[in-house]
């Protein structure tokens, strides 16, 4: 179920029914969610799985009616709204001590919860106990490694913004002692055309291939052009424990990944040798991770190939896949039917 305006549609069997364009975050907020809550009553499904906090009041109302409704918590969003540079610090606070209240009140009274990190799993547990960590990785046979012959770029894929550090980007681009054809390639779009031409105007976006957004197909040809994929997101409290989808996807596609130095980032290419970690707030240690990778092709090729082996072992959909049916297989059995029932 989605608010876009598009209407209703049956894509790769699966249906999609739509409640109409929300308008503005205000309308969203206040009108959306309703107006969903009220359309998946009608549907009268077998579980509901709401993944926008913004859908928790709709998730207690369906509740209240006896549905099964399970709350997918994709980020941290107490934590996020620390960072938010439009929040001053005490307002920040206060709305991050809010959310975390309502928020615990209303995983209390579902029927489970899912979460995309082990972080969000153990602060959610607190709330459910029937919490399951479940990661968005790879389906590995999606992104099939390609030949290393002539490959010039490096890509980075995902939505552009100040604080994905697009910025130090382009700074590191001009930076860079690889001559040409070596470039950059951004498979994504800007969250603000004003920083989209500020970056342009910097001496190194020459070196930047703008591709804008892409399909699935078009993200695939993008990493199979390049002998690295870069996740330099900048430190920000959220990111440090998040489990970038990126980066596993760059390691599915068979290339070694630029990523920021944390932490738990630090852990996984380390232990699979399937990288290099930098400082993202240093242009200069991005630029010397590209220029090494480029300068070697042997070195980026083995990490490339360790990393899709780490991706087949371990850090693939059909394991979360098996989690993730366990999960269900629980919420929906007759005994949790009737634990719910008294």
């Amino acid at each position: 179920m989605v608010a876009d305006g598009r209407g209703d549609e049956l894509r790769d069997g699966v249906r999609i029914v739509d409640t109409g364009a929300p308008g503005g975050r205000l309308a969203r907020m206040l009108w959306a969610t309703r107006r969903v809550a009220a359309r998946a009553r009608e549907l009268d499904a077998d579980v509901y799985q709401l993944h926008d906090p913004e859908l928790l009041p709709a998730a207690l109302r369906l509740r209240r009616t006896g549905m099964r409704v399970v709350f997918d918590a994709h980020e941290d969003v107490p934590t996020q709204l620390l960072d938010k540079p439009y929040l001053p610090g005490a307002s920040a606070q206060l709305a991050a001590r809010l959310y975390a209240r309502y928020e615990r009140h209303a995983c209390e009274r579902l029927d489970g919860l899912l979460a995309a990190t082990p972080h969000i799993g153990e602060r959610l547990a607190q709330s459910n106990p029937r919490t399951v960590s479940v990661a968005n990785y790879p389906i590995p046979e999606e992104f099939a490694p390609g030949g290393w012959e002539a490959r010039t770029q490096v890509c980075y894929v995902g939505s552009i913004s100040a604080i994905r550090g697009i910025r130090e980007l382009v700074r590191a681009c001009a930076l860079l002692r690889t001559p040409t054809p070596l470039t950059v390639a951004l498979a994504g779009s800007f969250a603000e055309p004003a920083l989209e031409r500020e970056v342009a105007r910097m001496p190194g976006w020459s070196r930047i291939q703008a591709l804008g957004h892409l399909d699935r197909a078009g993200v695939g040809q993008a990493m199979r052009r390049a002998f690295a994929g870069l996740v330099t997101l900048l430190p920000t409290a959220s990111y440090r424990e998040a489990l970038p989808v990126k980066m596993f996807e760059y390691m599915a596609a068979g290339i070694p990944v630029i990523a920021s130095d944390f932490p738990r980032w630090r852990a996984i290419v380390d232990a699979s040798g399937c990288g290099l970690c930098v400082d993202p707030r240093a242009p200069a240690a991005i630029a010397a991770a590209i220029d090494r990778l480029a300068a070697d092709p042997a070195l980026a090729r083995r990490m490339g190939a360790n990393g899709r082996r780490a991706v087949e072992r371990h850090f693939n959909w059909g394991h979360e896949a098996q989690k993730l049916l366990a999960f269900y297989d629980e919420v929906c059995s007759p005994q949790m039917a009737r634990r719910l029932a008294v």
